[in-house]
């Protein structure tokens, strides 16, 4: 703001040039320099736009376009958000004529013939109004800045937290730690090549990974043990779909809603036969879908407390055999082609 408001640039339209002459010496007595002096006023418009002036000084009556024509077409033209103030010049001093030029956006009037004093006491105060508008616009651009900044660190704190969740409850049965981190980039990316909305896959990246959230309720006992689960150890290991669904219920963020459908659903079975509500082909959600056989593949074919890696031709086997039991027999073939080709994180090229 050094060298306001005597820097600002004025716009001034009068199709007398008698007059124009005498406000640009007033106005350059004042010390104010960037000046654009038309007669024509159908000059205003275009150069209203091109000029991006502090100030207008528009004469009310001319010949051709009328000056509350003019007014109404700049609030038009200039941004809503600026404030750039127009100041009527008129010889017409009744109570109607000011009534209108307000109503049609004026600021300001100076009568003619001018007092050149007051020209220039007029022109300060109204430069001085729009100096403080243009320093409240730069403090709000500064403020909103800061709330987007704050906004993305918040954001990404959150997803830092979700990721160290998930994780805490995959440590227990995952050496590596990166379970959690391949169903989740698995997911996005089965998600884009059935192409679901971006945004859905992009949430599934953060959602997925809490899927077995609910294994933090499950013994050690159980869920370590290397060998065959008797059949009561197998009914408590099915309760963790219900348990990651109440850890992660009642959320007000979409991430957290959709992982919680994700825990509670991604035991379900294309043909009814999972857990924990039985639900059967597309009652069963299609993130949870998703997960599921992302879920499947990556445990196959990695190992586990209780079971060595499975081969990649060896668990795509399994897993076409499952096809229109176990899942969705169209995601299953859309994430069987992806995994020919390469497609999916940590996932062997090709099928041997």
């Amino acid at each position: 703001m050094t060298g306001w408001p005597r820097s600002a640039r004025i716009l001034v339209v009068d199709d007398d040039q008698a007059n124009l002459a005498l406000i640009e010496r007033v106005l350059r007595q004042a010390g104010y320099a960037q000046m654009t002096l038309h007669q024509d006023p159908a000059d205003l418009l275009a150069d209203a736009a091109a000029l991006e002036p502090d100030l207008i000084m528009l004469d009310l009556h001319m010949p051709g376009l009328d000056g509350l024509d003019l007014l109404r077409a700049l609030r038009l033209l200039l941004p809503p958000s600026s404030y750039v103030p127009t100041l009527m010049l008129t010889a017409d001093a009744t109570v109607r004529t000011r009534e209108k030029a307000l109503a049609a956006g004026a600021n300001d009037f100076l009568t003619k013939p001018f007092n050149l004093v007051e020209v220039s006491l007029r022109v300060g105060n109204l430069l001085q109004t729009r100096g403080l508008h243009r320093k409240l616009a730069v403090q709000n651009d500064m403020l909103a800045e800061q709330v987007r900044d704050r906004t993305a660190d918040l954001r990404s704190s959150r997803l830092e937290l979700l990721h160290r969740l998930a994780l805490a409850a995959e440590l227990r049965d995952d050496d590596t730690y990166q379970h959690t981190v391949r169903v989740g980039c698995n997911a996005e990316s089965l998600a884009e090549v059935l192409g679901l909305p971006p945004e859905l896959s992009a949430l599934l990246r953060h959602a997925a990974p809490l899927h077995d959230i609910g294994k933090i309720g499950i013994s050690d006992t159980i869920l370590l043990k290397p060998g065959r689960l008797t059949e009561d150890e197998f009914e408590q290991i099915k309760t963790h779909a219900e348990v990651g669904a109440r850890i992660l219920g009642g959320s007000a963020t979409d991430v957290l809603r959709l992982a919680e459908r994700i825990a509670l659903q991604h035991h379900e079975r294309w043909d009814g036969t999972g857990y924990p509500s039985g639900l059967r082909t597309e009652e069963i959600e299609v993130p949870a879908r998703i997960v599921a056989i992302v879920d499947v593949f990556d445990a196959l074919t990695h190992a586990r407390p209780y079971k060595e890696a499975w081969p990649v031709a060896r668990a795509v086997e399994e897993m076409w055999r499952l096809s229109g039991r176990h899942f969705d027999p169209d995601m299953l073939e859309a994430f069987l082609a992806g995994v020919e080709v390469g497609r999916f994180l940590d996932v062997p090229q090709g099928l041997n």
